[in-house]
């Protein structure tokens, strides 16, 4: 195959998947504690075409992987007689249990309820219906109208690379360590973490893409064309 095809076709591709991660940041701007991901590209082999002239060419981008923004774009208040809760100007996640698998994850979503368990007592869940955990790593109960605990605060030496598991929760990659419980956590209840999708720089980079995209489309266009002509001399 042509060079120029592949790597037109290689761009429309990658410039596909940069909007896939603009649209889903766009979908969740109203999403309670969602962070906003970016693309990262990487290019695809260079080889020599003539090693003589030391004339080399690339065969194209592709999206690496993205990266989370984990910046905070504050917090507002909801209405009483939930169980809310934010963690206010500061790094951290709540910790959440699955009730089947045990696999713990993290969120900086709030939006919490209370349900009964099948053991006949009520305990404090996540929206996806997950064990919220108190400082110490137990599930907070809810007896006589009061919680049993508060939620607890976490943090890790270093968040890059965290694996996105849902729209709001995250798990860590060895490269992270440990989870490091943060004591005197500034813990708001009654209060809800926003969304940090920047809609004006999602539709900055809705423009860049879709550009792109059109080069890379008139790219393989282009080629064909000369592809053509070629043929038709040589018939």
């Amino acid at each position: 195959m042509n060079a120029s095809f592949y790597s037109g076709a290689r761009g429309m591709i990658t410039e596909q998947d940069k909007l896939s991660v603009i649209s889903n940041n766009v979908a969740n701007v109203n999403t309670v504690g969602y962070k906003s991901k970016s693309s990262v590209f990487m290019d695809l082999m260079y080889y020599n075409m003539h090693s003589q002239d030391r004339v080399t060419t690339g065969t194209g981008v592709r999206m690496q992987h993205t990266n989370t923004d984990f910046s905070s774009n504050g917090v507002s208040a909801t209405a009483e007689g939930g169980h809310n809760f934010a963690i206010a100007d500061q790094e951290g996640f709540f910790m959440l249990r699955n009730q089947v698998t045990n696999e713990i994850t993290y969120t900086r979503a709030g939006n919490f309820s209370v349900s009964l368990h099948n053991d006949g007592y009520f305990y404090l869940l996540s929206d996806a219906q997950k064990y919220v955990l108190d400082g110490n790593g137990n599930p907070i109960r809810y007896i006589n109208g009061e919680l049993t605990g508060e939620p607890g605060v976490f943090t890790f030496a270093n968040t890059n690379g965290m694996l996105s598991v849902g729209s709001t929760e995250f798990s860590p990659v060895p490269k992270n360590g440990n989870p490091i419980r943060v004591n005197g956590a500034n813990v708001m209840e009654g209060y809800l973490e926003l969304s940090n999708t920047d809609m004006a720089q999602e539709m900055s980079d809705t423009v860049v893409a879709s550009r792109a995209y059109t080069y890379a489309l008139k790219m393989v266009q282009t080629s064909d064309e000369i592809e053509q002509t070629i043929n038709g001399l040589r018939s």
